[in-house]
């Protein structure tokens, strides 16, 4: 499936059933397979493979292994850019170097007046009461340089996100200019 070649990711599959591979676990491993390598390429990935994984529970051998060729060839002609595992790998990175700091306060809700006070929900933008739909916010905490993890690539649908990407942080700079 990495190779997107469907034909020898059909064989390899076949040669994995027929040698006595639980196809529940190969029915897993499709699911990692797209988060992972698809992720936000086809977000229909995870949905194809979880179906097949339904599929099979619910019929069995042999009739449940034809969804899991299904997703197998799925996978295989989705685009692959693996930006959300490598976003996500960085993030976690980020989390293990930064510790516990806390959120910006403007976007925590302040119940107590004592939490108001300090400044809790101050200047809170929601975006979907904004113009354009994005407010701009920054999220991370105050003693945190904004990072970009998820970086999409140009391929399937991340093409499209990228765009939006770009036009959210177009909007931003302007908005954050003094």
């Amino acid at each position: 499936m990495r190779g997107s070649d469907p034909d020898a990711a059909l064989y390899w599959l076949a040669r994995m059933l027929d040698g006595g591979e639980d196809p529940l676990f190969v029915a897993r491993r499709l699911v990692r397979f797209a988060s992972e390598d698809i992720g936000m390429a086809d977000p229909h990935a995870v949905q194809q493979t979880l179906a097949a994984w339904d599929v099979y529970e619910r019929l069995g051998f042999p009739e449940g292994e034809l969804a899991i060729a299904q997703a197998v060839v799925y996978l295989a002609t989705a685009p692959k850019p693996i930006a959300v595992y490598r976003g996500f790998n960085a993030a976690h990175r980020s989390a293990r170097h930064t510790g516990s700091l806390m959120p910006p306060a403007h976007i925590l809700d302040a119940p107590p007046r004592l939490m108001k006070d300090l400044g809790y929900g101050k200047d809170y933008q929601y975006d979907p009461d904004t113009a354009d739909g994005f407010s701009g916010d920054d999220y991370f905490p105050h003693d945190m340089d904004r990072e970009t993890y998820y970086q999409p690539t140009r391929n399937g649908y991340e093409a499209q996100i990228s765009e939006r990407l770009r036009h959210w942080a177009t909007l931003r700079a302007r908005r954050q200019r003094p």
